[in-house]
């Protein structure tokens, strides 16, 4: 049972607010990763490498942590994620190798995971499941807030002009610890002091792994999650790459990302109505079909004006999938073990992002840095399919059944088909 919402929502708010500061850490630092690296002499199969290795520690500690926040109190993992994030930015600011960046890469990569594991099961268990797709969408508008200032910020640090990129890049870095720091600014009274009693933590700890994985909802939502995940941080990770193959400056390449993120906004804005009128599966099916087609469309070589009007309908596209993902693991996991659904999910999108960024880095190898952008189409086009099969068959789970006709005794047949012999 989500325990019941205090007036106003102010504990939503804050953590909006503490989510903007965490995720605009991140989404600056991944770009300035991206550019030191390739100051230190990466080629795009370690860009691709150290993308990974951002969502490699996550991926194990998933599970463990949402177990432990399905026993107690969700909101001490938000501070240790800021301090993950905030060490993870500043020591890959000063990191000196390749190496060097990724382990830190991966300590900024399990901050995150620490802080959105505690911030989405807080929204899970302080929103009644009505108001859960509207909660959620605005909880992930923190997130579009920090992708949205984030690659601004790092865009107008970051210089290449008299071979500054390898000093410039590392204080956008440090400055994005900085940044992450100033989420500690909102994190008092978040969640709730009401715990989960001592029954209710005994039966989560007794729900497997396997039986949350095959419930009914939960594959598609994780897939859904993981494929608009990807499609994020590629676009974070390698439209820098792209930028610099088609002579892009650095400061262009942080708007085009903060206009996808800016769309993304709009769309959460307005997700309640669209809600109304489409409904969930009609709603997810469309954008990530949508979507898919848009991120074939950034491998072309098109102008400027023309990649800015892609993402911004991209965005647009895919600020509809995490909401609408996390909603649909939380309403269909059984009710005792809800965080540990959202870390599978978690654990999901984790491994898109070790996966995807590595295919990437060998299909950019092969094909050109524009390729991975078609492998992403991909994926949200299977993504689209999920969902609309998902769809259909909540329908038909949702269609009651009609009971065959009982048969008439022989008793009560008319007598002049009881004696018809």
């Amino acid at each position: 049972m989500a325990d019941t919402e205090e007036p106003g929502r102010s504990w939503l708010l804050r953590l909006v607010i503490a989510f903007a500061f965490a995720q605009g850490a991140v989404s600056m630092a991944r770009p300035a990763v991206s550019y030191r690296a390739l100051s230190l002499g990466a080629d795009e199969r370690a860009i691709g490498v150290i993308t990974g290795v951002y969502a490699l520690l996550p991926l194990f500690a998933a599970v463990p942590l949402g177990r432990r926040t399905d026993h107690g109190r969700c909101a001490p993992l938000l501070p240790l994620g800021v301090v993950l994030i905030a060490g993870g930015c500043a020591l890959s600011g000063t990191a000196g190798s390749l190496p060097a960046m990724a382990a830190w890469s991966g300590v900024m990569g399990l901050g995150h995971l620490c802080f959105v594991i505690g911030a989405q099961s807080i929204v899970a268990r302080q929103s009644a499941p009505a108001e859960q797709d509207r909660n959620f969408g605005h909880f992930t508008i923190g997130a579009s807030l920090g992708q949205l200032i984030g690659p601004i910020a790092a865009g107008y640090v970051i210089s290449e002009r008299d071979g500054a990129l390898a000093r410039t890049s590392a204080l956008a870095l440090v400055v994005s610890a900085a940044v992450a720091a100033a989420s500690f600014v909102s994190l008092w009274r978040i969640e709730h002091r009401t715990a989960p009693d001592a029954r209710t933590a005994a039966r989560a700890a007794k729900v497997p792994v396997g039986r949350i994985l095959r419930t009914r909802g939960v594959p598609g939502g994780i897939f859904i999650s993981l494929a608009v995940l990807s499609a994020t941080d590629i676009l974070t990770a390698y439209l820098p790459v792209v930028g610099e193959h088609r002579s892009i400056a650095p400061a262009t390449i942080g708007l085009l990302l903060s206009l996808r993120a800016a769309a993304t906004i709009a769309c959460r804005l307005v997700m309640t109505p669209m809600l109304r009128r489409l409904g969930r599966t009609a709603l997810l099916t469309t954008t990530c079909l949508l979507a898919g087609l848009l991120c074939a469309g950034i491998a072309l070589p098109v102008p400027v004006w023309a990649l800015a009007t892609v993402l911004a309908v991209l965005g647009f596209c895919l600020g509809v999938g995490q909401p609408l993902s996390m909603t649909t693991v939380v309403q269909a996991a059984p009710a005792e073990a809800r965080s540990t659904a959202l870390a599978l999910r978690l654990t999901g999108n984790r491994l898109g992002q070790v996966a995807a960024p590595a295919s990437a880095g060998v299909i950019a190898g092969v094909a050109g840095t524009a390729a991975p952008f078609v492998m992403l189409g991909a994926l949200l086009l299977a993504g689209a399919g999920l969902g609309m099969r998902g769809g259909r068959a909540r329908t038909a789970d949702a269609t009651p059944a009609v009971p065959a006709p009982a048969p008439v005794p022989r008793s009560e047949l008319p007598a002049v088909n009881r004696n018809r012999t």
